[in-house]
């Protein structure tokens, strides 16, 4: 494998100019020139230019490495495609390298961080390998992260509620539009991360992303923000399992015939959500997420198992309408099923009447399309990430197609009395008990795997960078994690019995959070991305060596030509970065009254009680 190039011969010229990084760079000059091992992805000194440049290089490399598998791999039969894409991972093999390229004494000097990171010192790290490491990580093929697009928790479970809250019509409308801006995001982060990542400054997640473009305050947000959404899904998926729990507990329905027969209690409702708590302290003792891949794996399949029996229990039973009254009211006790072609009229949106109703149902439709906050992620993992277009539209078809059909049928059949998560709305006993230990499984090992996450984010972000935390590969950081996991639990469960709402919760979360990461953050990184690109001037270049950009002006003169240069397409962002903000706006509005219209005492649950809320 060659070393990484620091110069590119454009038109006769080195320097590599990279005012344009879609021009032709066919010819790639190689020095000899030593790169750095890049905990220098977080340095201030590296400026939005050099980033370019380099991503440009690797971009090419990447396509002379994908020819030269294209050329080996065999012929195009069905049958190949379908065991490379579905059942593989489409590993590529390296750049072509030339024999005089490489160089026996590169070696680069020990060298601490020089933004103050707690990386740890390399030593002795040649450039081949640096670039060799940054491309075994990569070996993800399109295939297989369409998978882990449409591997899921939430999106399923929570779709018939939401077409229970806005109606057949304006429920397609929503997740058409929706489906179709998703990938629109998706676009503008694809786009983003081709020109921003490079071997010699991988991109590892979406805070880099907004780090290249807006500086390492932004990076922080970024993080913490997705450290506190995974936090609440936790929390929300503490709930769930809890409401499992409680309905296990309860055992079978008395004989309606028996005049004698009391119905039971079943487990104090705050007590399931200790069990969650406690299952969590144990399982998110697993530092590492290889160690959740297989388990992960069969929660896919388990997920779909449970959507087949709930269509076929609920095309043949009554809905749970102990579970609907106890959580929603009386409005929803034993009564007639109606289904609407529109917004459904007061009394028969368990979200809320009318306009509050239908943004509830928003909020929860959002789920299916809530995959761009770890989009970078799987781009980085990837060995060629030209093709996560391919993923993202297969993707984005299935999941509209598939949640599109399961929220329309369930709704169908159980009316305003739909429920969320819907595997706890049916009412023969058996049938729900069976999808409650199978959802038991899937959402403790979403939860651990969030809870990872979320901590993780949370560790390196605040007790690394800010207290010099040790790193978790150590075993003081081993032990500091063994004490950190049952405090991260344990806030989960504070909050998931302090508001034990699952649809208000969850649908907080789906505005606050999902909403602004696949329709508001995009917009506004692709619009601050295409200012700074298209504001470079053909007179300025970056030169390798010296590590400099000359440019030729700066300010609101620079800022006004990168806009400019596409004003329709930046005015555009614009405007979906507004209504992006406008709907998390009203979407947060809608669940807080939710809140407050579950707090008077329409719900059975209340904060830390014994009552079940199923």
């Amino acid at each position: 494998m060659s070393v990484v190039p620091t110069a590119v011969l454009i038109d006769g010229e080195v320097g590599g100019d990279v005012r344009r990084p879609s021009h032709d760079v066919s010819h790639v000059a190689h020095s000899h020139t030593e790169v750095t091992p890049a905990h220098v992805t977080h340095d201030p000194s590296v400026t939005f230019e050099e980033y370019l440049y380099y991503a440009e290089i690797t971009r090419k490399e990447e396509e002379a490495s994908n020819a030269l598998y294209l050329s080996r791999r065999g012929p195009s039969t069905v049958q190949n495609l379908v065991k490379r894409t579905l059942f593989k991972s489409d590993n590529h093999p390296p750049p072509p390298t030339s024999g005089d390229e490489k160089v026996a004494d590169e070696r680069v000097a020990d060298e601490k961080p020089s933004n103050g990171s707690n990386t740890a010192i390399v030593t002795g790290v040649t450039a081949d390998e640096w670039k060799q490491a940054n491309r075994a990580l990569r070996t993800a093929g399109w295939g297989g992260v369409f998978y882990l697009i449409t591997t899921d928790i939430l999106g399923p479970y929570t779709a018939p509620w939401a077409f229970a809250q806005m109606g057949y019509g304006p429920g397609v409308a929503l997740y058409t539009v929706f489906g179709i801006m998703s990938y629109y995001s998706g676009y503008l982060l694809w786009k983003a991360f081709l020109n921003l990542d490079s071997d010699k400054y991988p991109v590892r997640g979406y805070g880099d992303l907004y780090y290249r473009v807006f500086g390492p305050l932004s990076r922080h947000l970024i993080n913490f923000s997705q450290g506190l959404q995974l936090l609440l899904f936790v929390s929300v998926l503490i709930l769930g399992t809890g409401q499992a729990i409680s309905q296990i507990s309860k055992g079978p329905p008395p004989d309606p015939n028996d005049a004698n027969a009391v119905p039971s209690n079943g487990l104090c409702f705050v007590a399931c959500l200790v069990i969650s708590m406690s299952a969590g302290f144990v399982l998110g003792q697993i530092r590492t997420l290889a160690k959740f891949s297989w388990l992960a794996n069969i929660a896919v399949y388990i997920n779909l198992l449970v959507i087949f029996i709930c269509m076929g229990v609920a095309a043949n039973s009554l809905p749970n309408f102990i579970a609907t009254e106890g959580t929603f009211g009386p409005d929803f006790a034993p009564g007639p099923i109606r289904t609407f072609a529109g917004t459904p009229p007061d009394g028969f949106a368990s979200g809320g009447s009318g306009f509050i109703g239908s943004l509830n149902g928003l909020n929860q439709a959002v789920y299916s399309f809530g995959g761009c906050m770890v989009f970078a992620a799987f781009m980085a993992e990837m060995r060629h990430p030209r093709d996560f277009w391919k993923s993202l539209l297969i993707a984005e078809i299935f999941i509209y197609v598939v949640y599109l059909f399961f929220g329309i049928f369930i709704y169908s059949y159980q009316g305003q009395f739909t429920f969320i998560p819907v595997g706890q709305g049916l009412s023969p006993y058996a049938w729900q008990t069976a999808t409650n230990i199978m959802g038991l499984f899937t959402a403790m090992i979403a939860a651990c795997l969030y809870g990872n996450i979320g901590l993780k984010v949370l560790y390196v972000e605040l007790l690394q960078e800010v207290f010099n935390a040790p790193p978790l590969t150590v075993a003081a950081g081993k032990w500091l994690w063994a004490v950190l996991i049952p405090i991260y639990w344990a806030v989960a469960f504070i909050i998931a019995a302090a508001i034990p709402q699952f649809s208000n919760v969850s649908g907080f979360i789906g505005a606050l959070f999902i909403l602004s990461f696949t329709y508001t953050l995009p917009a506004l990184l692709s619009l601050g991305f295409n200012i700074k690109k298209d504001a470079m001037t053909e007179q300025e270049r970056f030169d390798p060596i010296t590590k400099t950009y000359n440019y030729t002006d700066s300010g609101f003169k620079r800022f006004a030509r990168g806009f400019l240069k596409r004003p329709l397409f930046n005015t555009w962002n614009i405007i979906y970065l507004l209504g992006g903000l406008a709907t998390t706006g009203l979407g947060m509005y809608s669940s807080i009254e939710g809140l407050i219209a579950g707090f008077e005492g329409k719900t059975v649950a209340t904060s830390f009680g014994c009552a079940t809320p199923v």
